[in-house]
């Protein structure tokens, strides 16, 4: 625009002398030529220094726009399996009782998975809550942990093999699913007070990505309505933003809603609200949005019933992109999967809404958890077979469709290292000494 606002105001000289005139232009044309090469040099000196570098990363990762990325730049996806039992009355990952708790994460990596989504319930960390059904002779370097340091123990083998952790408040108490993410006996205070004391103890260690605020809300659950009781969206913001203050690098996991504005859908699985509403977090670009997706096994939705199943692969998508994929679409935020899963694979309504979903994550680069490693999932059934051992092939087939690499560096040396016992047994403390 300078450049041009020269010329007019040129104009007049140039009619005086025509000669001394188109020699203005051409110094003019030379500085016009030279800015846009300088610009053309900044601009690629500047994509350069941000551009993706493989191999040049911390390992925590950030959002921009739509994507997950490392602190390379490098857009990655988490392809990843639930493996739970932190949140019920056995205090400690099922299966150990038959397996090698570190037989079970070698799988896990063999198997192609990058990240384990890992449930625990707020009662986990009470100095009675001691684990129950894990075999000592399989398993006897886990004698004598409980709560924090048996969880610490499952984390330090995960950073060995390469596998990135997200902790998800799955329960208040063992085996009880509460409607909001809060009971009398596990009040709000008690949820904040406990995932500040994680964020804290876990500070530093990039095994952890994130923290998965509140599983599935629902019932009474509202988004951006305002009341302190209901408002998930409000309670997400105050964790979100307590934990960043203590630990800046983690993401913060909003799972949604089951119903907004009268349009139901799964627990914690309608982020429609988000739209309007959107969590506002101090670090805005550690912000995931969770959705849960299940099949008619699980409960046959409206969205289910057609007399041909294979018509599901071309309406299942329009369902999907309303009730949570939007937000990744339009660059709003990425979204992750955090929960889905069904018994099959197969030609029927859920296996037909399974393919299509996986198909569905890997077109639009949507990260994922499977629901569930465990094959003792009673609506789902897991990964494993029950003898705990061998794997459900049609699901892995399916699965290792989409499956990222690792996200961590696998170590060499072995993992039979000595527990955090000592160093956790301090850490939690409820309630909080004044």
């Amino acid at each position: 625009m300078l450049v041009l606002a020269s010329v007019f105001l040129l104009a007049p000289v140039m009619k005086k002398n025509t000669m001394r005139s188109l020699s203005l232009i051409r110094v003019l044309l030379v500085l016009l030529l030279a800015s846009v090469f300088l610009l053309a040099t900044v601009i690629t000196i500047w994509h350069a220094l941000t551009q993706c570098q493989d191999g040049i990363s911390s390992g925590f990762l950030h959002t921009f726009h739509g994507e997950l990325v490392n602190t390379s730049g490098c857009e990655v996806q988490l392809t990843g399996v639930n493996w739970f039992g932190f949140e019920t009355s056995a205090f400690a990952p099922h299966g150990l009782e038959v397996r090698n708790w570190q037989d079970m994460l070698d799988q896990i990596q063999l198997d192609g998975f990058n990240t384990i989504r890992l449930p625990y319930s707020n009662q986990l960390f009470d100095p009675s809550s001691k684990p129950q059904g894990i075999n000592y002779q399989l398993n006897p370097d886990l004698k004598g942990l409980q709560g924090l340091a048996l969880m610490d123990r499952i984390i330090q083998g995960a950073h060995i093999r390469g596998l990135k952790i997200i902790l998800d408040r799955h329960d208040t108490t063992a085996d009880y699913r509460p409607e909001l993410w809060y009971t009398k006996q596990v009040p709000q205070r008690r949820w904040l007070h406990d995932w500040i004391m994680l964020a804290h103890h876990y500070r530093g260690n990039d095994t952890i990505i994130g923290a998965d605020l509140a599983n599935e809300p629902h019932g009474p659950a509202t988004w951006g309505d305002g009341n302190p009781g209901t408002d998930w969206r409000m309670a997400a913001e105050q964790a979100g933003n307590a934990i960043l203050a203590v630990n800046p690098k983690w993401l913060i996991i909003v799972e949604g809603v089951d119903q907004y504005q009268n349009d139901s859908y799964w627990w914690g699985g309608n982020l429609e609200g988000a739209a309007k509403f959107p969590v506002r977090l101090s670090v805005p670009d550690k912000l995931v949005y969770s959705a849960h997706d299940y099949g008619p096994a699980v409960y046959n939705q409206p969205w289910f019933q057609t007399t041909n199943p294979a018509d599901l692969a071309h309406t299942l998508p329009a369902v999907w992109q309303k009730h949570w994929a939007y937000l990744q679409e339009n660059g709003t935020a990425p979204v992750f999967v955090g929960e889905f899963g069904g018994r099959s694979m197969g030609q029927d309504a859920e296996g037909v809404w399974q393919r299509t979903l996986v198909t569905y994550l890997k077109t639009n680069n949507i990260s994922y958890t499977y629901w569930a490693w465990n094959p003792n999932s009673g609506d789902t059934g897991g990964i494993l077979n029950d003898d705990w051992t061998t794997v459900n092939q049609s699901k892995i087939d399916i699965l290792s469709a989409y499956q990222w690499p690792k996200l961590g560096q696998p170590q060499s040396g072995s993992s039979n290292q000595r527990g955090n016992a000592d160093a956790v047994k301090n850490a939690y403390q409820w309630p909080p000494s004044k």
